[in-house]
């Protein structure tokens, strides 16, 4: 289930690519399988570890068609990596956990290579403001949300962290219900009889043609999440017009 486009990223292997925030690592998995230097960095060791060992495992497995990986634990406020390290970036459904989004956006401009890409992902305001509405632990339990964004507003920070946006898409159309569910019967009860009988059927269509692309309808109509894609220009005051890689 993965929340960046990869071919609006034009990923190539042997590009190092950074996954802030990468929790579980479905991110670092596809760019492994598309023989990428994968780095995933998370704040949470446990998070990181099992990115580890699921990726060690994957190479293991298939040795000829992977990538290099390594994962570590660290902060998106302040990165560990030297200026213009990375072609590519992740940032999935990150910067809603944090007030220092700002700070968080220059520091992943800072290690972009110039003329790479980004992709910063974050929930769709309309879905955060139902969620929050429903539920009043949504936005209070330790970890989770704390801010939303209205797309214009994300976008200006990007461009102001000194990137230029180029596409914004949306994604997930069939987890604002699920979600919803959550909130209507208890945040706290992810397996109650109508929210898990849902992400059931939610799983079901990762393996249905057919259900994956009426997605596709559905991510315009009631998206969970937006998808803003940006390069780095090449100096202060590049062309925001010029061509990238």
């Amino acid at each position: 289930m993965l929340t960046a486009n990869y071919d609006l990223l034009s990923v190539k292997p042997g590009q190092k690519i950074l996954d802030a925030g990468c929790g579980a690592g479905r991110h670092c998995f596809e760019a492994f399988r598309r023989g990428m230097d994968v780095y995933g960095l998370d704040y949470s060791a446990e998070e990181v570890k099992k990115v580890m060992y699921s990726l060690a495992a994957a190479e293991e497995k298939d040795k000829a068609k992977g990538g290099k990986w390594q994962t570590l634990t660290g902060d998106v406020h302040n990165l560990p990596f030297a200026d213009n390290y990375f072609d590519r970036i992740i940032c999935s459904e990150v910067v809603e956990h944090t007030w220092q989004d700002t700070k968080v956006l220059r520091e992943l401009a800072r290690i972009l290579k110039p003329r790479g890409r980004i992709a910063v992902t974050t929930p769709t305001y309309f879905t955060e403001y139902v969620y929050d509405k429903l539920s009043p632990l949504y936005f209070t339990n330790p970890g989770g949300h704390i801010r939303k964004f209205l797309p214009r507003e994300l976008s200006e920070k990007i461009q102001r962290a000194g990137l230029q946006v180029y596409a914004l898409r949306f994604a997930h159309g069939y987890h604002s219900a699920y979600w919803t569910l959550r909130c209507i019967f208890g945040l706290e009860n992810e397996n109650h009889p109508v929210a898990k009988a849902y992400r059931w059927a939610l799983v079901q269509t990762f393996y249905s043609p057919r259900m994956f692309k009426l997605e596709k309808l559905f991510d315009y109509i009631c998206p969970k999440s937006m998808i803003f894609y940006a390069w780095k220009p090449e100096g202060k005051g590049a062309n925001a017009q010029e061509k990238f890689t």
